[in-house]
């Protein structure tokens, strides 16, 4: 299957000037247009900054208008946005993630909203420094334990997430019964074992295409089973298609 057919041909979004994805160890940083995206359903914390006007996230028939949003892994909502913003997905299981909770003195539905830095954090990042220097205010990173046995495990996603080893493995390796490990793991990391591994394979593809891969090796080296099944699990988790990001003249960096 080619990549043009496996990631469907949309219109282009509004261009401004050089969206920017910025991808780290489990987590990215994104500056640019508001995206039209549809409703989905994130596999990890993402933190919404609507630079030219509020934003508005929609669920369950309510609205929730704010400057800033943070949104939990699993909630399925649609998130429309003017002008420009910043988001950053922040691994579930990481500092960064548990510390950016904690900016957020009031949740609505499980979304909070007002970041503690908001004012700040309107200011888009334009280069790695500032980049780094935003994710820095806005989830500071600060001693974070979980259980070391699902620190572990995240662990052996993050670095090899084409691998997947099957759920009944990691629970015994972790002394554990294969639901008593799944619970464990949805309620440490924040999200579930399924999803966590989706997130470390996107940032890994991310990752692959910023190198100069295509997205047909991409997907494969990062454990999807085919470039279709990378597109359905990017567009799942951020609202619209890799074809439609990329056609923006996006740029991806890997500090």
């Amino acid at each position: 299957m080619s990549d043009q057919h496996a990631f469907e041909t949309v219109e282009p979004l509004p261009e401004t000037c050089c969206p920017t994805v910025w991808l780290w160890p489990g987590q990215a940083l994104y500056a640019g247009p508001g995206l039209g995206l549809e409703p989905h359903s994130g596999s990890v914390w993402c933190l919404v900054v609507g630079v030219d006007a509020p934003v508005t996230v929609t669920l369950a028939g309510r609205t929730i208008v704010a400057r800033s949003v943070l949104i939990p892994p699993r909630l399925t909502h649609h998130l429309s946005v003017r002008g420009a913003m910043v988001s950053s997905y922040l691994d579930p299981s990481s500092q960064r993630s548990a510390s950016c909770r904690q900016q957020f003195a009031e949740y609505r539905d499980g979304i909070g909203v007002g970041h503690a830095a908001e004012t700040a954090l309107a200011a888009m990042p334009d280069d790695d420094d500032t980049a780094r220097h935003w994710l820095e205010v806005a989830a500071p990173e600060v001693p974070h334990r979980i259980d070391p046995r699902i620190e572990l495990v995240a662990k052996q996603i993050r670095e090899d997430p084409a691998v997947a080893v099957p759920a009944r493995e990691l629970a015994a390796a972790a002394g554990l019964s294969e639901s008593r490990f799944l619970h464990l793991f949805r309620r440490e990391a924040g999200t579930s074992l399924r999803r966590y591994r989706i997130w470390s394979r996107l940032v890994a593809a991310g990752t692959a295409v910023a190198a100069g891969e295509n997205l047909t090796t991409a997907a494969a080296d990062s454990g999807f089973a085919s470039p279709s099944h990378l597109a359905d699990s990017f567009k799942t988790t951020f609202g619209l298609s890799a074809t439609q990001l990329l056609s923006t003249g996006l740029r991806i960096r890997t500090p």
